[in-house]
């Protein structure tokens, strides 16, 4: 067999573009050259030549994150043209990528979600109802996107409104959630079926940083994170099932990394990202190679479970 030929996809138009360009950067090193030809394609700019040059791919890459990359808008298009992707398809990633569906089909899986509300802009909004039924802290966060941009932790009443105008930038509708003190853990899972769950990582940000912001995400050695996480055998693959009943819940595929609190032995889930962050350091590579990946042969192993997962839904 010949080489395949990957159309590698990042950069984007949404507000984590950079990220995207730096994860795909760093995929497009560790591609093996001998085993792939690869493509770059770059969806700000680039549509009409992926579309023109659909015959020729073979596999897709998607490493973008946020709006029109991760929520089923370039997984849709891909489809249509033919061409096998890692990872969720529309349904899956659509539903990830909104908070509020999302933590309907939480719920409905019997996992635990933090109590919430979500505002709109165009809608009265009464900020002592909310503090008076969800309690202080608050987190807020737009309902769609990651990497925690527009993002805030709110302390008093007085602070809310200036949280809310800052998420109302990035989206008209926002997830007003009940803070939850406890361990940060987050856990990643691989496979079609059947799935994987990969060992899971505690995160633990620098005390400069209130949350797992932006900068503590990217800024090298803002945040430690240590995998496995210091958590007991019952804790961690209740954990794990957590992970992947998430996964299942959003209807993902491939691979998919879950956000979860941990108090008092309790698990509370937070956000699936149905592309995590694809540099080496990053949290579900740095899962996988403690599964027993390097980099490459996890991207290997991603582009054999999308051409997989695309032979058994056409028929030949």
């Amino acid at each position: 067999m010949g080489k395949l030929t990957v159309a590698l996809l990042s950069g984007g138009i949404s507000s984590e573009r950079e990220v995207s360009i730096n994860s795909g950067n760093q995929v497009f090193e560790a591609l093996d050259k001998d085993k792939y030809n690869v493509v770059r394609y770059d969806p700000k700019d680039d549509i009409p030549k992926l579309v023109s040059d659909a015959e020729r791919i073979d596999v897709a890459l998607v490493i973008l994150h946020g709006p029109y990359g991760e929520d089923g808008t370039i997984q849709g298009l891909l489809d249509l043209l033919g061409i096998p992707y890692q990872g969720s398809g529309v349904l899956g990633s659509a539903a990830a990528m909104n908070k509020l569906v999302a933590k309907q089909l939480y719920r409905q899986a019997g996992l635990m979600v933090p109590d919430f509300v979500v505002v709109e802009t165009e809608r009265r909004f009464d900020a002592a109802a909310c503090v008076g039924s969800l309690g202080l802290p608050l987190v807020i966060k737009p309902l769609e996107g990651g990497s925690s941009v527009g993002m805030s932790i709110v302390r008093t009443e007085g602070d809310l409104k200036e949280a809310l105008d800052k998420a109302f930038v990035y989206d008209r509708r926002v997830l007003i959630e009940a803070f939850i003190e406890g361990m940060e853990i987050t856990g990643g899972v691989m496979g079609n079926d059947p799935l994987d769950a990969l060992p899971l990582i505690e995160i633990i940000p620098n005390p400069s940083y209130e949350f797992f912001d932006y900068e503590a995400k990217y800024k090298p050695g803002a945040t430690e994170e240590i995998c496995p996480a210091r958590i007991d055998d019952d804790l961690a693959a209740r954990a794990k099932d957590c992970a992947k009943k998430a996964h299942q819940a959003l209807s993902c595929k491939g691979y998919s990394r879950t956000d979860m609190i941990v108090k008092d032995g309790a698990i509370f889930v937070l956000e699936t990202n149905t592309i995590p962050g694809m540099t080496p350091t990053s949290l579900f590579p740095q899962a996988a190679a403690a599964f027993g990946y390097s980099f490459s042969a996890m991207l290997d192993r991603l582009i054999e479970l999308g051409m997989e997962d695309m032979a058994g839904r056409v028929p030949e």
